[in-house]
């Protein structure tokens, strides 16, 4: 009985060291794990600087009456879009009327007095030259001749007054763009004239082009001027450069404009200086007053490494990228960053090379000095995960 007893024991213990052994080569060191490369992408880039504005219009004008009047009739509808030479207000022109006739009437008398005093003055030529009148009354012929002459032209003048007067009752828009509401209804009097108490009957301001301004800091300015020195323009006087805007509800910069002018002198105040850029409106989307972001060329256009902005990692202020090397060990590389592009690709201005492969998916797998499997994506580099600090490789 003991016997068998043993035996058992000792099938169990060899099967057990059997099992162990089995387990034993199972549990071996894993394969290194699969990650994603990719070679930086060279491209031409330019670099650019975001500053907030608003549009103001090119021409806004206030339409005030030339002559006082009552307000005969309003021609347009609040906030429509109206064009030059369109008739906005009339006022009642019946006493102009009628003071151009009275200028009519006048000139009339007036021309027939110095055809008659032309006549006197003629004979009276011949008179004194005969010694029938003395050189007295032909003076006197003279000057009511001319005093004649004088009352033509000054009653010439009245009637072009008084028609330019009839013009002033009707009052047309001067630009382009969109009239406000009204601010006076038909049947009151208004003050017209050349003096500041004359009455605003309403405001226009022209759409099509617009202005945007911002302001940009005393530095960009310096730099933006040293780079049109050397040639390489950007954002100086003058310049014309092409800029790019978004509204507040936009993502991308997809309206094109071109600057057109900056200011003569930096603000003692805020140590900025205004700039300005031109855009088309043809559907007016802009509108004055309203606020948004213009996208400035800080840089002439040169050439650049890029990679997805996701491969890049953060260590505290440094940024980095994990890199493959020839024997697949992950190499991490310190790298100064430009701006991102619209892609989702992000500039490299130093730190990488063209040749290097850089990890663009399944970083989280991937640690400094670890083997790791390479899968080579080209340069059309995938999104991946989100890198961490460079860390040591586990032991």
């Amino acid at each position: 009985m003991r016997g068998i007893r043993a035996g058992v024991l000792l099938c169990a213990l060899t099967t057990l060291v059997a099992s162990c052994g089995e387990g034993q080569k199972q549990g071996g060191a894993p394969p290194p794990p699969p990650v994603s490369v990719a070679k930086p992408i060279k491209r031409m880039v330019t670099d650019f600087d975001e500053y907030v504005g608003r549009f103001t219009a090119v021409n806004s004008v206030e339409v005030r009456a030339r002559v006082s009047g009552y307000l005969d009739g309003v021609h347009f509808k609040d906030g429509q879009i109206v064009k030059q030479g369109d008739l906005l207000f009339t006022v009642d022109k019946r006493p102009f009327q009628n003071t151009l006739d009275q200028a009519r009437a006048n000139l009339v008398t007036a021309k027939s007095n110095l055809d008659y005093t032309k006549s006197d003055y003629e004979r009276g030529q011949q008179l004194v030259h005969d010694k029938t009148i003395t050189d007295q009354v032909f003076e006197q012929r003279a000057q009511a001749y001319r005093n004649a002459q004088a009352a033509v032209n000054n009653n010439e003048a009245a009637v072009r007054q008084a028609g330019l007067d009839i013009e002033f009752t009707e009052l047309r828009a001067p630009v382009d763009g969109r009239i406000g509401d009204r601010r006076v209804s038909p049947g009151n009097l208004v003050t017209g004239g050349t003096t500041g108490n004359t009455t605003l009957l309403a405001t226009i301001v022209s759409t099509d082009p617009i202005y945007f301004e911002f302001t940009f800091s005393e530095a960009a300015f310096l730099r933006y001027e040293r780079m049109s020195k050397t040639g390489k323009d950007v954002a100086s006087r003058g310049a014309g450069v092409q800029v790019a805007l978004k509204l507040i509800d936009e993502q991308t910069f997809d309206h094109k404009g071109h600057m057109d002018f900056v200011d003569n002198a930096i603000s003692a105040s805020t140590g900025t200086i205004r700039g300005r850029a031109v855009f088309a409106n043809p559907n007016n989307i802009f509108t004055p007053g309203m606020f948004a972001r213009v996208q400035v060329p800080a840089s002439p256009p040169y050439e650049a490494l890029l990679v997805p902005a996701v491969a890049i990692g953060t260590e505290q202020v440094r940024k980095f990228v994990l890199t493959v090397s020839a024997d697949n060990t992950v190499v991490p590389k310190y790298v100064t960053l430009g701006q991102t592009t619209a892609d989702g690709l992000q500039v490299i201005k130093a730190g990488i090379d063209a040749d290097d492969r850089v990890i663009v998916n399944g970083l989280m797998r991937a640690r400094p000095g670890q083997k790791v499997t390479p899968q080579e994506e080209g340069k059309a580099a995938p999104p991946g995960q989100g890198a961490g600090p460079p860390q040591a490789p586990k032991k």
